[in-house]
């Protein structure tokens, strides 16, 4: 039985890890509350960039330019985005466990896989496996911003790389930002544009000959402007991947430091009311040996 000491210190010890886990529940409520903002913002931006990609492929060839070209998956880039702290419940361990499983399928039907891995959660996870990492990128969501998404384009050299031949396809694997009690990992494809997923209304490719509407006349070229656009999207969807993994974790600490207090909340009870049956029951017994001590004097 622990004395009554070593209890008083156990009831301490979990006082104090109670204020650090509401204080980074108060932190982490601030910071996802901004980066919701943000997010909330941009989606309708990358969205509308789709949509306009998408009428754009319609009046010229898709097959016509590289960036959108198909061909079959035989050498395949993954970008994998974790978080750069701990301490977020569930966060990194779904998104391992997801993208473990997607990389095994993608070598399974016989694809050469890089990764591309963003966090450090991450990269110390694939340093101990034998996945081929192309680029490890970490710190980046302190002071995330647009930039970072340019620095990530430039680094893995993605575009370049898929107009040479010499990847076929580039996967995003990451946490989607649903709420602050909700994440989802997705798997999404960013090259080619894969437009059964990024646009949800567009149950089937249309033909080329379709009448569109509003007819509009681009400067400079529908081409070239196309061009820009498919090159800028990358970019785009990566700031918004970027920001959605931000937003999940922040959630889904605030969330795991709020059940983390109210578990040490628990504790306390549970340890307060030991703690107190111990001592009565050590009063009792001391007047216990007081009484028959009396008693045996008489």
């Amino acid at each position: 039985m622990p004395s009554l000491q070593s209890v008083r210190r156990k009831i301490d010890s979990v006082k104090k890890t109670q204020k650090i886990t509401r204080a980074m529940k108060m932190v982490a409520a601030a910071k996802l509350k901004r980066v919701q903002q943000r997010i909330l913002a941009a989606r309708p931006y990358a969205l509308k960039m789709r949509d306009t990609i998408r009428t754009l492929s319609r009046r010229v060839n898709r097959e016509s330019h590289p960036l959108l070209r198909k061909r079959g998956e035989k050498r395949i880039l993954v970008a994998v985005v974790t978080s750069d702290r701990g301490l977020c419940g569930g966060f990194n361990t779904n998104i391992l466990r997801n993208a473990t499983a997607a990389l095994k399928k993608f070598q399974s039907d016989g694809a050469e896989v890089e990764v591309t891995v963003i966090g450090k959660k991450g990269r110390d996870y694939l340093r101990r496996r034998d996945w081929k990492v192309r680029r490890e990128l970490v710190d980046m969501f302190d002071k995330l911003s647009f930039e970072h998404a340019l620095l990530i384009e430039t680094e893995i050299r993605a575009i370049e790389d898929f107009i040479a031949n010499r990847i076929d396809a580039v996967y995003a694997i990451y946490n989607e930002f649903k709420s602050a009690m909700q994440q989802r990992v997705v798997v999404e494809r960013l090259l080619p544009i894969d437009w059964n997923v990024e646009v949800p209304d567009i149950n089937a490719p249309t033909p080329v000959t379709e009448s569109l509407p509003g007819g509009y006349l681009y400067e400079p070229s529908e081409e070239e402007l196309l061009d820009q656009l498919l090159r800028r999207n990358v970019q785009v969807q990566a700031y918004r991947i970027l920001l959605e993994s931000s937003a999940a974790e922040q959630g889904a600490r605030m969330t795991a430091m709020e059940g983390a207090t109210r578990n040490a909340g628990e504790l306390i009870k549970k340890l307060t009311v030991y703690y107190n049956k111990t001592r009565q029951s050590a009063i009792t017994k001391e007047l216990m040996d007081i009484v028959g001590g009396a008693e045996a004097l008489k």
